[in-house]
C-alpha cells in the first residue's frame, strides 16, 4: 500500500493542469520554435496571465487600447483590473523601447525612415503631436522636441518653437512630423500654412526644412512632395 507521502504527492498529477496554464505553455512552445512574432494577440495576452473575451476583437482595437487606462481596458476586454494593469504595463515598455530606438541616431532620408522611426510611438494616441526632429549633415538623429500636443495651428507651431532647439543643437536641418489621431494623414490646409512658414523661417536661418510629414495608421504624406518645395 503506498504511503500518506506518496499520494500526497501525486495528488496534483491526478488533478491536471488548468486550460488557461495549458494555453499559456502551449504559447511558449510556439514562441520558442517560431518566435515571439508567430503569437496572436490572443496568446501574447495569455503569457502575460490575461486572457480577454474576444482576442479577435481586442488585436482590432489595440491602438486605442494602449493608450487607455486600465480601468478602461478592464471594461473594454472583461478582464480584471490586475490584468489591466499589466498590460498597460507592457504597453508602457514598448512606449519606452521606441522612444530609446529614436535615439540610436538612425539615418533619417525621408517620410519611410520617419514612419519606421515614429509610426508605433504615434499610432494611438488621440490628440495630434507635432514633433521636430534635429539632423546632422549626414542626415542623422541629433535629438527630437515636442513642440506641441493638440490640433495643429499657426499659433501653437509657430517657427521660433521649431528652429529654438534646433539652434541650441547645432542641428543641419529639421524634419518636421506630426500625426493624424482619424489615422488618415491627408493634410489640412492648415498643415499646408504652417509647412509653407516653416520652410520659409528654415532657409533665412540657414537651417532647411527636409520636410513635414503628417502620419497616419501605417501611412504617410509628404508636404514638401505635396507642395513641391
Amino acid at each position: 500500500m503506498p504511503s500518506e507521502l506518496a499520494i500526497r504527492s501525486d495528488a496534483p498529477a491526478a488533478v491536471g493542469r488548468s486550460p488557461r496554464v495549458v494555453r499559456a505553455r502551449a504559447a511558449r512552445r510556439k514562441a520558442r520554435i517560431l518566435g515571439a512574432e508567430s503569437l496572436g494577440i490572443g496568446e501574447l495576452m495569455g503569457l502575460l496571465g490575461v486572457e480577454p473575451a474576444d482576442a479577435v476583437d481586442a488585436d482590432a482595437r489595440l491602438p486605442s487600447l494602449c493608450r487607455a487606462s486600465p480601468g478602461e481596458v478592464a471594461e473594454d476586454l472583461g478582464v480584471r483590473t490586475s490584468h489591466a494593469w499589466r498590460l498597460a504595463a507592457a504597453f508602457e515598455l514598448g512606449r519606452r523601447v521606441a522612444r530609446a530606438r529614436s535615439l540610436e541616431r538612425p539615418m533619417v532620408r525621408g517620410p519611410a525612415d520617419v514612419l519606421a522611426l515614429l509610426g508605433d510611438e504615434l499610432r494611438g494616441e488621440e490628440r495630434e503631436q507635432f514633433l521636430v526632429l534635429l539632423l546632422d549633415g549626414k542626415h542623422r538623429l541629433k535629438g527630437r522636441s515636442l513642440v506641441s500636443i493638440g490640433s495643429l495651428s499657426t499659433s501653437i507651431v509657430h517657427p521660433r518653437e521649431v528652429f529654438r532647439p534646433a539652434i541650441r543643437a547645432a542641428a543641419a536641418a529639421v524634419l518636421c512630423v506630426h500625426n493624424h489621431p482619424s489615422g488618415d494623414p491627408e493634410p489640412s490646409q492648415e498643415d499646408l500654412a504652417v509647412t509653407q512658414r516653416l520652410d520659409q523661417a528654415g532657409k533665412l536661418l540657414g537651417i532647411p526644412l527636409l520636410d513635414h510629414v503628417v502620419l497616419g495608421d501605417g501611412r504617410w504624406v509628404s508636404l514638401r512632395q505635396r507642395l513641391a518645395l
